[in-house]
């Protein structure tokens, strides 16, 4: 498969409860003018960034059937999470990891590190 900018991030999954992040650029303001001041990036305790991908969710334990006639495959079932592609998202960095991916910076973030999102759509 030929990577394109379209496509480049399409092989990645992303587990469970995780997210991954692009982070904006220091001076980049949303259209409603959310953006974190340089004071708040330079402690580097919180980060903003827009998500790109989303993982399932929190999976739910499945109950114990020791029935003959039932299916041996397991269908697992994830409560989603809150958190959208295209939000954007205003994180702990201290739960966050920071991974490079095609000469790019991402975060890969639980969804409890996140602390605000923003959403371009009515809530």
């Amino acid at each position: 498969m030929l990577l394109t900018p379209d496509n480049k991030l399409k092989k990645l999954i992303v587990i469970g409860d995780r997210v991954l992040i692009r982070p904006s650029k220091p001076d980049e303001q949303t259209v409603s003018g959310l953006y974190l001041p340089p004071g708040v990036q330079e402690k580097e305790k919180v980060q903003q960034g827009y998500i790109i991908k989303t993982g399932p969710g929190y999976a739910i334990p499945m109950p114990v059937d020791d029935e003959p006639w039932k299916s041996d495959e397991e269908n697992v079932k994830y409560v989603p999470l809150q958190a959208r592609e295209g939000d954007l998202a205003i994180f702990l960095v201290s739960g966050a990891t920071e991974v490079m991916y095609e000469n790019e910076k991402y975060f890969i973030v639980p969804q409890g590190a996140i602390l605000l999102l923003e959403r371009e759509e009515e809530l």
